[in-house]
């Protein structure tokens, strides 16, 4: 039994237009692999051989076929565009990031001596900025940051400086008043 070859009929301009399309501008890597299934099917070749050359799944090329006969009247932007993709939507944003590195900044509670990551994700869910949080959501969003209150550095901790003192020469550690304590 012979194969059934399932060639895609494109005009020269659509042709052009997805040669265009994978050669300019920036695009995704999935929707410029659909414009090269797309190429590749027109030229006549099977799903086997698509796969193989462009390193995807057959179920890959499948879709794009299908996609591709469903909106052929559309324009091929309808084919190659990037829809939405199932999965948890982000509940965490600029306002919660926001909220994250405003608490962090303040005054921590009363008997603490700094914030920790489960008392800013407590926090954020007594003041109803989300309904729940993770400490290693937390912890991200701070690692994006680079401003440290009270320090002249943007690190998250002081740095000890050496300086000279007197005719010896001898080296003292400017230790942060707040690493130690207060005690100096």
């Amino acid at each position: 039994m012979a194969k059934r070859r399932r060639q895609i009929g494109l005009t020269k301009e659509q042709r052009t237009e997805l040669e265009r399309f994978v050669t300019q501008g920036e695009k995704s890597a999935r929707e410029i692999n659909r414009a090269r299934i797309l190429l590749l099917a027109g030229e006549g070749r099977g799903d086997s051989d698509i796969g193989r050359i462009l390193g995807l799944a057959r179920g890959t090329i499948y879709n794009v076929r299908q996609k591709y006969k469903t909106k052929v009247s559309d324009s091929l932007q309808e084919v190659l565009k990037e829809e939405p993709r199932s999965g948890r939507p982000i509940e965490i944003d600029s306002r919660v990031e926001a909220k994250v590195t405003g608490l962090a900044c303040s005054a921590p509670p009363p008997g603490r001596a700094r914030w920790t990551l489960r008392l800013l994700a407590d926090k954020l869910v007594k003041l109803g900025v989300t309904d729940s949080i993770s400490q290693e959501s937390g912890r991200q969003m701070l690692k994006k940051t680079t401003s440290s209150p009270g320090s002249r550095n943007n690190g998250a901790s002081g740095k000890s400086r050496a300086t000279t003192c007197g005719i010896w020469k001898t080296y003292c550690i400017r230790i942060n008043s707040r690493m130690m304590g207060g005690i100096r």
